[in-house]
């Protein structure tokens, strides 16, 4: 199974149409069927489905679809690692971020670099810790931010200088925001919003046996689109302090739970990682800061 062939797949995946693929890699379109169907035959599996205008993907193709993302996206972090070995003014570092107002350290840290060394370039993907941390065992990212303690026997890692603190997200006019801090029981039977992470973890360590009296309304991956449909009305957003506009002009306001929550947050990496010079180099500088 070569290479090549993936990231022909992929376009085909991508572009749900084999003209258009093959314009895309610059290959006959004969060359690109060719390809695709020796792939087929050596995984003995049907990837695509073919209609008149367009390709859909088979269930097994939708699952190669997700391993060939991954194994392209080692391959070319392969390339530019090494390319990376002698370049003296930057290079590559890749980032799997949690949702959190700390994230401002790594990004002070990462324009210090860039002043320093020009050419850094840096990726970032977001996600929970199951996403951030899978591409992390992949080799896909070099480094990870958690909101949640990692496993010291897998990962290295630094404590962030300050915890996140939980709270509400509401409307400015509602009840609640005439209080100075939101306990279990002023939530219990409204709909809630929460990350999946945070509801499942942070939440029901917080209220305990109250948990029963919570709504979950939806869950979401990212606060901000939590908050637009507090703006809606349709519900509170638990998440941490400073994610959320909660400005004078935003309509919304922040109150903080009580008892008091706090979660800390955590830059990963794994055990035994060779990293290139850039990425050393950030390691090196946010060492001192989470240190000094």
């Amino acid at each position: 199974m070569e290479l090549r062939t993936m990231r022909y797949f992929l376009a085909v995946a991508r572009e749900e149409n084999m003209t258009r693929a093959a314009e895309f890699l610059h290959v006959t379109q004969p060359t690109l069927s060719k390809s695709l169907k020796s792939l087929e035959e050596e995984l003995g599996k049907k990837l695509f489905v073919r209609h008149s205008f367009h390709i859909e993907l088979t269930e097994e193709g939708l699952l190669l679809r997700k391993r060939a993302e991954d194994l392209v996206s080692m391959a070319d972090k392969i390339q530019t690692e090494f390319l990376s070995l002698d370049d003296v003014l930057g290079g590559e570092i890749y980032l799997g971020l949690a949702e959190s107002y700390q994230i401002r350290y790594l990004a002070a840290e990462i324009k210090t670099l860039k002043n320093t060394f020009p050419d850094l370039r840096y990726h970032i993907t977001s996600g929970d810790t199951e996403q951030v941390t899978e591409k992390l065992d992949k080799g896909v990212i070099d480094f990870a931010v958690l909101a949640e303690e990692p496993n010291a026997e897998k990962y290295h890692y630094l404590t962030f200088p300050k915890a996140d603190v939980w709270g509400v997200v509401m409307p400015k006019d509602c009840p609640l925001a005439g209080k100075q801090s939101i306990s279990a029981d002023d939530l219990a039977g409204l709909p809630l919003f929460c990350s999946e992470q945070g509801w499942s973890k942070d939440i029901a360590k917080w209220c305990g046996n109250e948990i029963d009296t919570l709504h979950l309304e939806g869950s979401f991956k990212l606060s901000y689109n939590g908050s637009i449909f507090v703006k809606e009305g349709l519900g509170y957003l638990l998440t941490f302090e400073h994610l959320i506009d909660t400005s004078p002009d935003s309509g919304l306001t922040f109150r903080p739970l009580a008892p008091r929550l706090e979660t800390k947050l955590y830059l990963i990496w794994k055990k035994y990682q060779v990293f290139t010079p850039i990425a050393e180099k950030m390691l090196e500088k946010l060492r001192e800061r989470f240190h000094g």
